[in-house]
């Protein structure tokens, strides 16, 4: 196993297990017959961008199990057991043999560091893994074991993955797949409102609604053709603006949340707050809205009142003002936990499931304004989001981005994709958990906390549920939110001002 840090180790890994880790249709590192599958023009731009998740457990780490689990699932994967291979006529992925010593990495750590904070030793590890290099002659995967307890967790595991293996959605999606049920370890977690097996698509319903029948009369056809009108028109506007910010027409303007010059190669560090999902979908149900728009509309408030404390009072910096984020929209289907699961008993690419990038892009506006009512946060949120919703922006930015890379090649795309990403503020994403307790190769799981770092954003924003609660995780840049905590305090605050309002006008209504 791998180890790095600081001198003094914390506990020795137990000695390393032999395991066969071929597949049933032979070993994991003979290639592929075709000479390796082609990376998607989206891996090709994702140069240096990482997933990073990290998950809480309930017990101690016991090795052995963990690493026979991880040999018949992960190592099983076509991408995980794959190397990205960029000399030759066209990059691909190659298959070849894992040895999970490389992989699983226990770090050696500061005894007295550890236990004199071991809340913050976890964030300082994990904060360290946005500037380490990746070896890349192997698989782009790495699970680095912290087997200490902290206020959350009794030990934790975390995951460092290349963006060019998936999206995000996905390969959470594909570690859930290796977690299986609490109540019952042979089944796959249970996900909220979505069928056993069924596959879930990550990105929102929009569009124009279905042409009603002929004989609906005049003005229901009038209607609708009004619906598809005002479709093109707001994707025509929000290809504009996207095509505008990638050639740097336009940009947000500067605020509190703005990286300097090079801010996708500094340190970052990920802190994260449980919050009650109970209380988000209090507001969902008192609002008629979605947990989607109470995740933006909380946002909105938080940033906002972060923004007017650092500010202060001074009238000149009190004005309202509005920057943008970037939501990365997966366009295929999300495998269901099952197929993956199945994906990887198999070990073979060649099934019926689509893996790999292929991504759109939303440019969503986030308010920095100070309302009177807590409730018009989220109403404003839900009038953003709706508007989005009838769009096929998502759809359009990802043609443009295929387009540009097979006219000008993937160096001008990349360039481009960096320029859009600059010419915003922050990155907003959120994702559904399992609904109910899990088990991560037999150690319970007590949270689930992802994120990514790589690209050209100061601030990155994650929500992430799991069973009754809901976390949120800020990857930030280290230098320049040395408060970091204090804007976790701003959203806890926020989701509480707007649940007590609620609450409030609930009274007054009932």
């Amino acid at each position: 196993m791998g180890a790095h840090g600081a001198a003094g180790p914390l506990a020795l890994p137990p000695p390393p297990l032999s395991i066969d880790t071929r597949g049933r249709d032979g070993a994991i590192g003979e290639p592929d017959d075709d000479g390796g599958e082609p990376l998607s023009p989206t891996a090709r731009m994702f140069h240096d961008f990482y997933i990073v998740a990290v998950v809480g457990l309930g017990t101690p780490i016991d090795f052995h199990p963990a690493r026979a689990g991880l040999e018949v699932t992960l190592v099983r994967h076509p991408r995980f057991s794959s190397i990205r291979v960029m000399d030759g006529p066209e990059p691909r992925w190659v298959r070849t043999a894992v040895n999970l010593d490389d992989h699983i990495i226990v770090p050696d750590l500061d005894r007295a560091a550890v236990s004199a904070d071991p809340d913050r030793a976890l964030e300082d590890y994990v904060a360290s893994l946005s500037t380490l290099p990746m070896d890349q002659s192997r698989p782009l995967w790495e699970l680095h074991v912290l087997d200490f307890p902290t206020s959350e967790a009794t030990s934790a595991v975390a995951f460092r993955i290349h963006h060019a293996l998936g999206d995000g959605a996905s390969l959470v999606s594909l570690l859930l797949a290796c977690t299986r049920s609490a109540a019952d370890p042979k089944a796959p977690p249970a996900m909220p409102s979505s069928a056993p097996g069924a596959r879930r698509r990550a990105r929102p319903v929009y569009g124009a609604p279905p042409r009603p029948a002929w004989s609906a009369g005049v003005l229901a056809l009038a209607a609708w053709a009004l619906s598809c009108a005002l479709l093109a028109w707001h994707t025509a506007v929000d290809v504009a603006r996207f095509v505008a910010m990638a050639l740097q027409l336009v940009r947000d303007p500067p605020t509190l949340f703005t990286g300097v010059k090079g801010v996708e190669s500094r340190r970052k560090r990920f802190v994260m707050r449980t919050l009650s999902l109970d209380d988000v979908k209090l507001v969902k149900h008192a609002l008629g809205c979605t947990v989607n728009d109470v995740l933006v509309g909380v946002t909105s408030a938080a940033l906002s009142r972060y923004h007017f404390r650092k500010l202060g009072d001074d009238s000149d910096t009190n004005r309202s003002t509005c920057f943008r984020s970037v939501l990365f929209v997966n366009l295929r289907p999300t495998p269901g936990i099952q197929q993956l699961a199945k994906m990887m008993e198999s070990g073979n690419k060649h099934n019926d499931l689509k893996w790999g990038n292929r991504l759109g892009y939303i440019v969503l506006p986030f308010e920095i304004v100070k309302h009177d009512d807590p409730l018009d946060y989220v109403r404003n949120a839900k009038k953003t989001v709706d508007r989005k919703k009838h769009s096929f922006e998502a759809i359009a930015t990802h043609v443009i981005a295929e387009t540009v890379t097979k006219l000008f090649g993937i160096e001008v795309s990349t360039g481009l994709f960096h320029r859009m990403i600059s010419g915003t503020t922050v990155l907003f994403s959120n994702m559904i958990g399992p609904a109910e307790p899990i088990e991560f190769y037999g150690h319970p799981v007590a949270y689930i906390a992802p994120s990514n770092f790589g690209h050209p954003s100061a601030l990155t924003i994650h929500w992430q549920s799991y069973m009754d609660t809901i976390k949120i995780i800020l990857a930030v840049d280290d230098a320049q939110f040395l408060d970091s905590h204090d804007l976790l305090d701003d959203f806890a605050e926020s989701l509480e001002m707007i649940r007590k309002a609620t609450s409030r006008a609930q009274v007054l209504k009932g």
